[in-house]
């Protein structure tokens, strides 16, 4: 079995459809794939009336989230969308994203970008508007010449001259939500050094000790040597490790199913969980 476990689509900020990106998914010869668009279940139906037969759709979502003035990003996988804690936090961080946005167009004009709030609402679209929709914005005015480029302390990192801080949730609260909504839960890309200042390994411990669920060990952004120190690290603390794609569409260089999750991993990841269930397609 492949399995991907961390995608996204246009209802945050990828470029594929939800329809495009299962039909994406099982023409790249994945098994499971897991919808995890930012802080928002948005996609989630039209991905699943669109499942082609023979891949399994994961509904789930990355979570915005802060610890000690540090940023990091928790993936809930199988959760009840409908519980009303869980969903007034997902619209709390989502409500907050145009006014963030908004704010960072107007820290770039000041840089003298003539970047417009316009011009990346409309490459937004629908989508729960973040920085990769600003950093393309970005690439198409020249300024830089990737999305990844954009993620940098000149521009749109997190200690970046454009950064702008937005509601985020903590992280032991997220894992006490997504839990109580049935749901299990991995730290995402924990190690991604060239997004900005990572969480210490003691803090790993200690969301692992109030319930975590599992590490993405193996991520583009995770080198050999990282990987390793991240298996190492769960096996000492009890975690699963997981492995995903972080797929974005054309906005990233990553391909579905780059990296995978070990089928015994997926079984123990739904077997916990008790808010939803995997969608096997059936030819939509």
């Amino acid at each position: 079995m492949r399995i991907d476990l961390h995608t996204h689509s246009t209802a945050s900020d990828g470029t594929d459809t939800p329809a495009e990106l299962v039909r994406n998914a099982a023409a790249a010869g994945l098994d499971v794939v897991a919808l995890t668009d930012h802080d928002t279940v948005g996609g989630h139906a039209e991905a699943r009336a669109a499942l082609p037969e023979g891949l399994t759709l994961v509904t789930g979502t990355e979570f915005s989230c802060r610890i000690d003035g540090v940023s990091l990003h928790m993936l809930g996988y199988l959760f009840d969308p409908e519980e009303p804690a869980l969903a007034r936090e997902r619209e709390l961080v989502r409500d907050d994203r145009v006014p963030r946005a908004r704010a960072m167009v107007g820290k770039l004009r000041e840089l003298g970008v003539p970047v417009t709030w316009e011009q990346v609402a409309r490459i937004a679209g629908d989508g729960a508007v973040g920085r990769p929709h600003i950093a393309t914005a970005l690439v198409d005015l020249g300024v830089v010449a990737s999305v990844s480029d954009a993620f940098t302390s000149q521009w749109l990192a997190n200690d970046g001259r454009a950064y702008v801080e937005k509601h985020e949730l903590d992280p032991f609260d997220a894992i006490r939500l997504i839990k109580a909504a049935g749901g299990v839960t991995v730290f995402a890309h924990p190690l991604a050094v060239k997004r900005g200042s990572c969480v210490p390994e003691s803090a790993i411990a200690e969301l692992a000790a109030a319930g975590l669920d599992g590490i993405e060990v193996d991520h583009m952004e995770h080198d050999e040597p990282t990987r390793a120190r991240l298996r190492s690290l769960a096996a000492d603390l009890g975690l699963l490790t997981t492995g995903s794609s972080d797929y974005h569409g054309s906005r990233k260089s990553c391909r579905l199913g780059d990296c995978t999750t070990d089928p015994e991993i997926y079984g123990e990841i739904v077997r916990r969980a008790t808010g939803a269930f995997p969608v096997p397609g059936t030819g939509g």
